[in-house]
């Protein structure tokens, strides 16, 4: 039995005087949603690219219903837990380098807020005043809050209008070619003395548009931060636990970020939680006699033990199963699927790293009209901007990943002799 949307309700990105009703879910399993009104929808994007093992998964689900019946929430002020003290000792051991020092927050954007603070108070812990801006790149997007705003592409993204309200930045674009290596390099020349990082998504910018990066493209940026003595900003909240194809996609450049925000995959799917995960020397600039040299900083929620428990199962899944060659396997068979797309009239590109498969149309399609033919194929994605994109769970079976790429190429097909025509 469905029900009529809630009139209450504020949905996200969404024209509330326009927008048809949503859908109601009822239930979750593996890679399929159930609806109110008895339809079963394959989901293609993983809600928002969380539920990396499904929904449901039966290890997260017994872990967070273990720590439920123990100690749903404790303030992390003054006090520790178990769950929070395992799992950042196990993000210390997966993350590449010295990233040994963890801070727990609730979302994304709050972990991209907090590195941006600690790279502002990292100077100014030593003694250096007047680094106020971060070095970001266009066609990014780090999140919501005002921080994260601020550094999100500031013409294309969807902040733009906020400009008058935001820190004023700087941008570049990514240094593809010779051209942009100099281009990168003479910007922070000029504007060094007023940074205090710079931040990147490595390999893909997600919110952006799924626009990719090949490695050495990413530690081109490494070597340009290094060269000119900046922290630099890992965006992993998207790129990171298996989605490209490595556990995080630093690793694919050979690299060692200074900070590594992490969030979305990091409890399976299941609960809101992010880290903030610092090198040593980032750490050591706060240790100091002085109280006003700590990070105050301290969400309310922060490392709650539910969301604490599910990311350690999450983590026991990756050391169990073959997430990383699943998605290494989802990969190559979005990149056969999508191949018929190549070169069509109206359609402007098509690319795939790991486990993301996008496919660019020549001009912005029709998306209300686009999400209705997807969701008549029994398949929830949902497109934005010029672009059509699968992210699946990498635990996605054979015959449901074939129905999700045919859906998407159906509907890509239609899409572009509309455009064409």
């Amino acid at each position: 039995m469905t029900r009529s949307p809630s009139t209450h309700l504020w949905r996200p990105y969404t024209q509330m005087k326009t927008a048809a009703p949503p859908l109601e879910a009822v239930a979750t399993a593996g890679t399929r949603i159930r609806l109110a009104d008895g339809r079963e929808l394959i989901d293609g994007i993983a809600s928002w690219w969380t539920a990396v093992h499904g929904y449901n998964h039966p290890h997260i689900a017994q872990a967070v219903a273990g720590q439920l019946a123990a100690m749903p929430h404790v303030m992390f002020g003054g006090l520790t837990h178990a769950p929070a003290e395992r799992l950042a000792a196990r993000l210390a051991a997966l993350l590449p380098g010295d990233l040994d020092h963890v801070f727990f927050s609730d979302s994304g954007s709050v972990a991209v807020e907090v590195a941006l603070k600690m790279a502002a108070q990292y100077w100014l812990n030593r003694g250096i005043a007047g680094r106020t801006k971060v070095l970001a790149f266009r066609g990014g997007y780090h999140g919501d809050t005002m921080g994260a705003m601020s550094v999100c592409d500031p013409e294309e993204g969807m902040h733009r209008r906020f400009g008058a309200w935001l820190p004023e930045q700087v941008f570049c674009d990514l240094p593809r070619t010779a051209a942009g290596v100099d281009a990168l390099d003479a910007a922070l020349a000029r504007h060094g003395d007023t940074l205090a990082a710079i931040i990147v998504e490595p390999l893909v910018q997600g919110a952006g548009g799924m626009l990719m990066h090949p490695p050495e493209v990413l530690a081109r940026v490494a070597s340009l931060a290094e060269r000119h003595g900046l922290p630099l900003i890992a965006d992993e909240i998207f790129t990171g636990f298996g989605r490209t194809g490595s556990l995080f996609a630093c690793e694919q450049a050979g690299i060692v970020p200074d900070i590594v925000c992490l969030s979305k995959a990091l409890t399976g799917g299941t609960l809101t939680l992010a880290a903030t995960v610092a090198r040593r020397e980032i750490f050591s600039a706060f240790l100091s006699d002085d109280p006003a040299a700590a990070l105050m900083h301290g969400p309310t929620f922060m490392a709650n033990p539910l969301a604490c428990a599910a990311a350690n199962a999450s983590l026991d899944l990756f050391a169990q199963e073959p997430r990383l060659a699943q998605a290494q396997a989802i990969g190559e068979r979005l990149a056969e699927g999508f191949a018929p797309l190549r070169g069509l009239p109206g359609i402007a590109d098509v690319r795939v790293l790991g486990a993301i498969g996008c496919v660019q149309f020549a001009r912005a399609p029709d998306l209300a009209a686009m999400k209705a033919r997807l969701l008549g194929r029994g398949v929830w994605v949902r497109p934005f901007g010029d672009i059509l994109y699968l992210t699946p769970a990498l635990t996605v079976g054979e015959a449901d990943l074939a129905h999700l790429v045919a859906a998407v190429v159906a509907t890509a097909r239609e899409e572009a002799s509309r455009t064409n025509s």
